[in-house]
């Protein structure tokens, strides 16, 4: 049986582990996790998905849980816009891929099959990006 006892009060002669005497409680070093940078738990500039000071440039609109850059389009526009103007390939004229979109505007969407096809991968896939490689948001 182990003779700590939680609810003892430590030492104040004897600093606490990994702290220094004095030291004021929730500093580093104390034993108590560091303060996040922006303090009070506020969010930092650019939080809930707006381009802020201070934010990656390459990922104004943040990152998916496997790490990859938001794109600044939506799956849905991209979706519907494919399946009403798939023979046009309007959803690919969105997203940035021009070769893609020339493809279905000489085919007629691939007689409309293709066209249907990717606009419901459009809206079903999350891992769609734009001509960038961003991932689209939904």
């Amino acid at each position: 049986m182990s003779d700590h006892n939680p609810y003892q009060q430590p030492n104040p002669q004897q600093p606490p582990a990994g702290g220094q005497p004095g030291q004021p409680p929730g500093q580093p070093g104390y034993g108590y996790p560091q303060q996040p940078a922006g303090g009070y738990g506020y969010p930092q500039a650019g939080a809930y998905g707006q381009p802020g000071y201070g934010q990656d440039p390459n990922a104004p609109y943040g990152y998916d849980p496997y790490g990859r850059p938001y794109s600044h389009k939506s799956k849905v526009v991209a979706g519907v816009l494919q399946i009403l103007l798939g023979g046009l390939g309007a959803g690919r004229w969105y997203t940035g891929h021009p070769g893609m979109a020339v493809a279905q505007l000489l085919t007629c969407g691939g007689l409309g099959v293709w066209s249907l096809i990717d606009g419901i991968l459009f809206l079903v896939k999350d891992d769609r990006t734009d001509g960038d490689g961003r991932v689209l948001k939904n």
